[in-house]
């Protein structure tokens, strides 16, 4: 992956003085087919048990204070998985909405949907449009939600905005800088990732968030998702606070 190296992002909270809490953390949430199999279960009651993990994330990511969480909540590539799998999936998602949304309301929780939108199946665009609409105004935790989302995908997206934009004469060529990609993205007016958090002992991205993790620090977690809880969350926090972020650079220790 290759990036600018004179290009910092913004300030983090890990970098302000508390030296310990990111603003910003994403999650790859990976094993619950895995978990299901090693105990005689079928996928669908992984799922379940993940969407419980999901639910004591978001609530221990408020306690702790951080701004943002980025869940990679179905891919664009996850649409190929057997039907039925694919079916109770987005009945989940349903279910999530239905049961959840009133409660992540009342805790102040902005939720933002991020992927492509043009193709779904217009009952679930719906429900992502009524998660978004309802909480738009919220100023706690931002809760992204990766649907349908791929990182190449996006970032073509971006690019071909972009485009359309040179030949109308909005901009120039010169105009297509790293900034204004950043703002054509789906993630536009977010930090970039602190933190990155995947389960399940995998250790590489799945087309998630590439370019915003160009400084990302990642953590690989050998529990499955469905037994990620706080006491895990609390590890990779204090992992990331034991890093240096250079971005690039030298600190001072380093000279």
């Amino acid at each position: 992956m290759s990036v600018s190296p004179d290009r910092k992002p913004e300030v983090t909270a890990a970098e302000t003085g508390s030296g310990k809490l990111p603003r910003h953390v994403a999650f790859i949430m990976d094993g619950n087919g895995r978990w299901a199999t090693a105990r005689s279960l079928p996928r669908t009651e992984g799922h379940r048990q993940g969407l419980e993990a999901l639910r004591r994330t978001i609530r221990h990511a408020g306690k702790v204070g951080i701004e943002v969480v980025t869940i990679y909540s179905f891919s664009s590539e996850n649409w190929s998985r057997p039907p039925a799998e694919v079916s109770f999936l987005m009945g989940l998602l349903r279910r999530f909405v239905q049961r959840d949304l009133s409660e992540l309301h009342k805790e102040n929780v902005r939720i933002r949907i991020i992927g492509g939108r043009d193709d779904l199946e217009r009952g679930i665009a719906a429900l992502l449009e009524e998660a978004e609409e309802l909480t738009q105004h919220n100023t706690g935790l931002n809760l992204v939600v990766a649907f349908n989302y791929g990182g190449r995908s996006e970032i073509v997206r971006a690019a071909q905005c972009l485009s359309r934009r040179v030949l109308a004469g909005e901009l120039t060529p010169e105009d297509v800088t790293e900034d204004a990609i950043s703002g054509a993205l789906d993630t536009a007016g977010l930090p970039d990732p602190d933190l990155i958090i995947r389960t399940s002992g995998e250790m590489r991205l799945s087309n998630f968030l590439l370019w915003q993790a160009a400084y990302s620090e990642f953590y690989f977690c050998e529990k499955h998702w469905p037994d990620f809880d706080e006491a895990a969350f609390d590890e990779a926090l204090s992992c990331f606070g034991s890093r240096q972020r250079r971005y690039g650079g030298l600190n001072a220790k380093a000279l």
